[in-house]
């Protein structure tokens, strides 16, 4: 009997991650389309998102361009994270957040992630891996870090 073919896209198991063991995502640029939609599903009201400000008029305003949720970052960090744990992935169990810096409309962002914490869970049948991640920008500056703690199967 051969060997079962291994699927395209399926994620990292527990075993396949240890401490120190780094990846990037693909990027991702975020549209005005992006930030519409976003607040809109979120009803996320803040004006600084909800109202555009035309041009010539933003001079009171610290961020030049226009700014989107750090939510809104998050959630495409975590959507381009997503490949690195399809199918294996159990649970997302906490994290903590913290902005760098303003994400506006036309930037274009990846996440770079490194294993910083990796246990077997107390019955032993899948595992805990702690992450460290950097959302970075086109001009490589950090915008947004954080620490997602996951379950992950392990491997069969």
């Amino acid at each position: 009997m051969s060997e079962p073919i291994p699927i395209v896209g399926r994620g990292f198991y527990y075993e396949d991650l240890r401490p120190g063991f780094r990846f990037r995502t693909h990027r991702r640029t975020i549209a005005e389309s992006d930030l519409a939609a976003f607040v809109n599903l979120t009803w996320l009201t803040e004006e600084l998102f909800a109202v555009a400000v035309k041009s010539g008029d933003d001079s009171s305003r610290a961020i030049k361009g226009r700014p989107v949720p750090g939510a809104l970052v998050y959630a495409f960090a975590e959507g381009l994270l997503l490949p690195s744990m399809q199918d294996t992935g159990l649970a997302f169990l906490n994290a903590t957040l913290d902005v760098k810096g303003p994400t506006v409309v036309g930037d274009t962002i990846h996440v770079e992630a490194e294993v910083t914490e990796d246990r077997l869970t107390s019955k032993g049948d899948r595992g805990l891996v702690r992450f460290a991640n950097k959302v970075v920008n086109q001009e490589g500056r950090t915008v947004l870090e954080y620490n997602p703690l996951r379950m992950l199967m392990r491997k069969p």
